[in-house]
């Protein structure tokens, strides 16, 4: 069985480059052990949920939150830190079912 070399560092694309593609071309949402719940009476639509997910699951329409994509969302809880809203965060996250 023949090796294939591995390409190093040097050989490898500049940027954020992923061969593969990316979670909108692959439903990651599976690989979930904690999922974010979106509270929308608490949500005051700063969209840093959007700035800050690494999954474009922040769903936005005419500028406001109006939901999360669970087909790709990862459960990273970004979203849930990164929401300013206090006390009670308009993003939280719990165990997934």
């Amino acid at each position: 069985m023949s090796q294939q070399k591995k390409p190093g560092w040097k050989e490898l694309a500049i940027g954020d480059i992923l061969p593969a593609g990316t979670a909108e071309k692959f439903e990651t949402g599976d690989w979930r052990s904690e999922r974010p719940t979106w509270h929308p009476e608490r949500c005051i639509h700063c969209l840093f949920c959007w700035v800050n997910c690494p999954d474009t699951s922040i769903i936005v329409e005419n500028g406001k939150m109006t939901g999360i994509d669970m087909k790709h969302c990862k459960g990273c809880g970004i979203c849930a830190k990164e929401c300013p809203v206090k006390p009670d965060k308009a993003i939280t996250m719990g165990p997934e079912r």
